[in-house]
């Protein structure tokens, strides 16, 4: 003779509810939606039968800390539209509800951050946390969640950071993300064979929309307009009903087709940087010589020069520099980029100046000609590779007459100095 379920959905109810509400310690289900409930909500804390709760469309004021607590057997949370709360945390406790399937808290004014827990919900389906006030970024437990549905969007502060955690969540059906602050490249989404909806729309995205993305079978809508992204004009296949890519997005041209070889070049180089914001908001068009911020070229129209200093840039030095043939100075230091300094620099004939000091470059230096000047300074790992017999590369700044930037001589590739005899002679 236990109270098992209780249904008074849409029965036009207000008042509040009673703050004992979990004695009824084997209740299952709790069906209140659309009514006019206000007030606090109780605490159902420990109602380890209940399975669904359905609080949608009310005027409650305040969830209590630990409302959640030990709902070991819960399935559905589902308390969007209660747009009178007072702001509050996602519910962290939940991590107990083991079983959940849907949780849909749109529009019920959450804030902070979404805490990174999502690996302790192995069921969950459907996400639904639209219109809140949630900040930081996406948690990596996302990553090989199986996740159907997820609806983010339209957070009033603005979830920030990549959203490169899609890549790895196959089970994607439906993906809202629109009206945040999200940065970097769209991710490949070529695992998420099943993703129909997508939409990316006002955005900070970058990058150039990948060939994975227009060329999925099953998706049928998307939106990316109003972001940052570069490149050729995306073509969808005809399985797409729907795609939107207009606004502040910075294509190279208006119509289907290949950009300009230097555009793709710098593209190139921007991609290898993450595509920072920067290169995005000052490289327009289809020729990399009409007004590119850090770009300068000749008369013919070559890129002559790229000065990146001191611009806080990331990522590494792409081999595509190599692709830039009229190149004399590349101009690359005060930066935080790491890996080496590409071998293939050593194609390009014009090249009179490289500086990459003061980065966090590391690896063999590749052996310019005496015509390149070259400055590596401040690279404490520049010239280092392992070796088993202990002897190390070129010291931090050597240039490239074989001298360091004081002009004692620096030491040769192998590890043993190069004698004043030899560089006399």
């Amino acid at each position: 003779n236990r109270v098992t379920s209780i249904n008074l959905s849409s029965m036009s109810l207000s008042g509040s509810l009673p703050s004992n509400l979990n004695s009824l310690t084997q209740l299952t289900t709790l069906s209140l939606q659309s009514n006019s409930l206000s007030g606090p909500f109780p605490s159902l804390a420990n109602l380890s039968s209940l399975q669904e709760i359905y609080l949608d469309t009310n005027n409650f004021t305040s969830i209590p800390s630990g409302c959640f607590q030990g709902l070991s057997s819960l399935k559905v949370l589902s308390m969007s539209q209660n747009i009178y709360l007072d702001p509050w945390f996602f519910p962290t406790e939940l991590i107990q509800a083991s079983s959940l399937v849907t949780l849909a808290a749109g529009n019920a004014n959450l804030y902070g951050s979404l805490p990174d827990i999502f690996d302790s919900f192995p069921n969950l389906q459907n996400l639904r946390l639209s219109y809140n006030n949630f900040s930081g970024f996406l948690p990596k437990s996302f990553s090989g969640s199986g996740i159907q549905n997820l609806w983010l969007n339209n957070q009033q502060f603005g979830l920030s950071g990549t959203i490169e955690v899609l890549s790895n969540m196959t089970q994607l059906n439906q993906v809202w993300l629109h009206k945040n602050l999200f940065t970097g490249p769209i991710p490949d989404i070529s695992k998420c064979e099943t993703l129909f909806d997508l939409q990316l729309r006002d955005n900070q995205l970058t990058g150039i929309v990948p060939a994975t993305l227009m060329s999925s079978t099953a998706l049928q809508n998307v939106s990316l307009d109003n972001n940052k992204l570069q490149g050729p004009l995306p073509v969808f296949g005809s399985n797409v009903k729907k795609a939107t890519f207009d606004g502040t997005n910075s294509f190279c041209q208006t119509k289907p087709g290949p950009c300009d070889p230097q555009v793709n070049t710098l593209l190139e180089v921007a991609g290898a940087l993450g595509y920072p914001i920067l290169l995005t908001e000052s490289w327009e068009g289809n020729n990399a010589c009409d007004g590119w911020s850090f770009i300068v070229c000749d008369t013919q129209g070559k890129v002559i020069t790229v000065n990146f200093e001191n611009k806080h840039f990331t990522g590494i030095i792409s081999p595509a520099f190599a692709n830039l043939t009229s190149l004399k100075n590349l101009v690359l230091k005060n930066n935080n980029l790491t890996g080496s300094i590409p071998a293939n620099l050593l194609t390009l004939t014009q090249l009179q100046l490289l500086d990459v000091s003061n980065n966090n470059l590391s690896g063999e230096i590749p052996q310019f000609p005496y015509t390149v000047k070259l400055i590596t300074t401040g690279n404490v790992l520049i010239g280092t590779t392992p070796s088993s017999g202990g002897g190390g590369g070129p010291p931090s700044g050597s240039g490239s007459n074989g001298t360091t930037p004081n002009g004692n001589p620096a030491p040769a590739s192998g590890g043993s100095s190069v004698s004043p005899g030899m560089i006399a002679g």
